[in-house]
């Protein structure tokens, strides 16, 4: 196992800048995904902590030791890709030793390994079968499983489960969480979906076009978003935005009205100095609606679509414009062209200036 270090790491191409400093501390036997968009950088830097493009500017420590220049082979990692890349003509016995066979490991121990990692893996009936012969969750497994025989002291893990239904996702995510805790390694996991991130990470990397907009567990990136970004990406269904403006400022309380509809005030303990007349974006989860009279202020909105999934509802609706996803449970009544009516509680709302920055 081995804590890992980025510092102001930099990655160019030509005159084109991907990585724009990144900084990171992972902790020893820590679990961190990096999360976000397309394109904004997570695989890049993965693979530059892997070994599998060069750094252009930064330093990268593994275990204490700079491997900026180390080859993918010395760093100690292991990695698990997208693609399973099993050798097609190898059987999943063959497939997990192969690494170990061709590094000239003692055969006592890399059968000992194997033996290992498929009772870890629970694969040990798989073991005479070829790829062919397995399912998408068992390929994976085995996939994880080279990874693991190595025993390696950072393991990182490439969108691992993208080319997996949606049921056998949930499920190798409890399983790669079971893992991590038998384990006890440290692991770096890239994914798109912030439902993996959320249930997966002890530690969250949120990036955007190759900056590291916010890092922290979970839950606190959940409750304390540090900007409108954050705060729309993590979380699903995602954050509800709405355009207003401040009106008054008093006692350590900015009114805001919603902009589509003057109606609509809320009083907002605010600290951040700001003057009337200030547009706003107000943030309020799906799940922080009241019913009427709740709140200190109350919104009618139309409702266009119902989802109804047992004992929850999610409300497709639309204010001024604005589409909101609202959580209700079990609102079978509700349906099309209906209007609804909710509250806002100023306790449950963010606010974010126009650059997306949150007001605090």
């Amino acid at each position: 196992m081995a804590e890992l270090s980025l510092n102001n790491i930099v990655k160019r191409y030509g005159a084109l800048e991907i990585i724009h400093g990144a900084d990171l501390d992972v902790k020893d036997g820590e679990f961190v995904v990096f999360v976000g968009p397309s394109g904004c950088g997570k695989s890049t830097l993965l693979r530059m902590i892997a070994g599998l493009e060069d750094i252009t500017g930064g330093e990268l420590k593994i275990g204490g030791r700079i491997v900026n220049d180390v080859e993918p082979a010395d760093r100690g990692i292991a990695m698990v890709f997208q693609s399973y890349a099993l050798y097609p003509h190898l059987t999943v016995e063959e497939n997990l030793s192969f690494g170990l066979r061709m590094n000239g490991n003692p055969k006592a121990d890399t059968e000992r390994r194997v033996r290992h990692v498929a009772e870890i893996l629970q694969i040990t009936e798989l073991m005479k079968r070829r790829p062919k012969q397995l399912s998408g969750g068992q390929r994976q497994r085995v996939a994880i499983g080279r990874a693991i025989v190595r025993e390696p002291q950072v393991f990182l893990f490439d969108e691992p489960l993208s080319n997996l239904d949606a049921e056998l996702r949930v499920q190798m995510r409890v399983e790669i969480s079971r893992l991590h805790k038998q384990l006890g390694t440290t692991m770096i996991y890239v994914t798109h979906d912030q439902t993996e991130a959320m249930t997966l990470a002890d530690k969250i990397v949120v990036l955007r076009a190759g900056n590291i907009e916010q890092i922290g567990a979970p839950l606190d990136l959940y409750d304390d978003p540090a900007n409108q970004f954050v705060a729309g990406f993590v979380g699903s269904p995602k954050m509800n935005f709405l355009k207003a403006e401040v009106t008054e400022i008093q006692a350590g309380k900015a009114t805001v009205v919603l902009a589509d509809d003057r109606t609509v005030r809320l009083a907002v303990p605010l600290h951040d100095l700001i003057t009337s007349g200030t547009p706003v974006t107000l943030g309020i989860r799906p799940e922080h609606f009241g019913e009427m009279g709740q709140g200190e202020a109350d919104l009618t909105v139309a409702v266009d679509v119902a989802e109804h999934l047992g004992n929850t509802s999610y409300i497709y609706a639309n204010f001024g414009g604005e589409q909101l996803i609202i959580e209700q449970p079990e609102s079978r009544s509700l349906g099309k062209t209906e209007r609804l009516t909710v509250s806002l509680s100023a306790a449950r709302t963010f606010l974010f200036d126009a650059a997306g920055k949150r007001l605090r």
